[in-house]
């Protein structure tokens, strides 16, 4: 929405908004607030001699705001408008650091592991988003202790000379820098590495508790309570990933949020690492006859877009989930899925239900 000098505030919501204040000459003034009136006010009377606080009364040209009525609206917007305005510096406006992951260095000749918050155009496998490094380095040590896959960062040169590690005297290593194994068999371990986080360790578990279950079934009892050992260690690996940590390729999601328009909430789609454009989403049917909500949702999700997105801006709109998802001040139902195939359509109807029969039309 736009407003016009002579500004009349008293039309103006006084509600949670990003706005931007045009100014005769030089860049715009783009803030977000939670009261939109009383901070325009603030900018856009007329100054007091004594007052010392930012003024832009005889600067402004013009006023655009955005009713934000969620913290998730009110980040996207700001990226958004950031983005556009501010093309060079909106990193520093938005202050955003970059969510780590564990990444799969599956372009090297002898895959390894490490902790990253840069995304990469090679070959490699991320999973995350990680709350924080120290956490993503807790579930890799955990995660190193299953495989015996190197945990060294140096490009090998193998040599029957090479000192080792102290891993490949405990064995969690194959030793592919001694060539007591070859790239093929070392791959083929890396490769297991990868289909467990693929899987979101199902590659691992259900292997194992089939076989556990038929050694208790011929009474070896003894090897099915190491396979049971296993098995819970394997399960408190994965205790150690935080909520919103998947494989980048699968990391889909949907947030349902209040809307500024009466009868509508917003739905906000997280696909495969980028977010889509927001939906309006009418929770009353718009034409005489009724459509349920589960049949509207399933008519609208293939119609939405993936964007296509740089290295840089991909790692962006995964931090802006991050920092979202994994902050106190979180209010809105989030909603995580593999594909569009696996979207919960139920548990989204009832929070559109409950999210509109809560919303406060200002």
């Amino acid at each position: 929405m736009t407003a016009l000098p002579p500004f009349d505030l008293s039309s103006i919501p006084d509600a949670p908004a990003v706005f931007l204040i045009h100014l005769h000459h030089g860049q715009p003034y783009l803030a977000r607030t939670a009261r939109l009136r009383r901070r325009l006010a603030r900018l856009l009377s007329p100054p007091s001699s004594s007052s010392r606080r930012l003024n832009l009364h005889a600067l402004a040209a013009r006023v655009d705001y955005h009713l934000t009525p969620s913290r998730l609206a009110s980040a996207l917007t700001f990226y958004q408008l950031a983005q556009t305005h501010f093309p060079d510096d909106y990193p520093k406006l938005l202050k955003l650091r970059p969510a780590p992951f564990v990444k799969v260095v599956l372009s090297n000749p002898f895959p390894r592991t490490t902790v990253s918050t840069r995304l990469s155009a090679s070959q490699s496998l991320h999973y995350g988003p990680f709350r924080t490094r120290a956490s993503a380095e807790r579930f890799e040590q955990d995660l190193l202790d299953l495989f015996q896959v190197r945990r060294c960062q140096e490009d090998l040169a193998p040599s029957p000379d090479h000192p080792g590690c102290i891993y490949g005297e405990m064995m969690k290593c194959l030793r592919p820098c001694q060539q007591i194994v070859g790239p093929e068999e070392y791959r083929s371990e890396a490769n297991r590495l990868s289909s467990f986080l693929s899987s979101q360790g199902h590659s691992l578990l259900e292997p194992i508790s089939a076989a556990r279950d038929r050694a208790s079934q011929d009474l070896d009892f003894e090897q099915a309570q190491h396979l049971h050992a296993r098995y819970l260690r394997i399960e408190q690996t994965l205790k150690l990933r935080d909520d919103l940590v998947a494989p980048l390729g699968s990391l889909s999601g949907a947030a349902v949020s209040p809307s500024p328009i009466p009868g509508e909430v917003q739905l906000f789609f997280f696909l495969q690492g980028a977010w889509t454009e927001p939906v309006h989403f009418p929770v009353a049917a718009t034409s005489a006859e009724a459509i349920p909500l589960d049949r509207r949702l399933r008519e609208l999700l293939p119609t939405l877009q993936i964007p296509k997105l740089t290295l840089r801006q991909r790692s962006e709109h995964i931090s802006l989930l991050a920092r979202w998802y994994y902050s106190s001040y979180r209010d809105a139902d989030w909603f995580p899925f593999t594909s569009l195939a696996d979207i919960p359509y139920r548990r989204l109807v009832r929070a559109i239900s409950r999210t509109a029969s809560t919303v406060n039309t200002p």
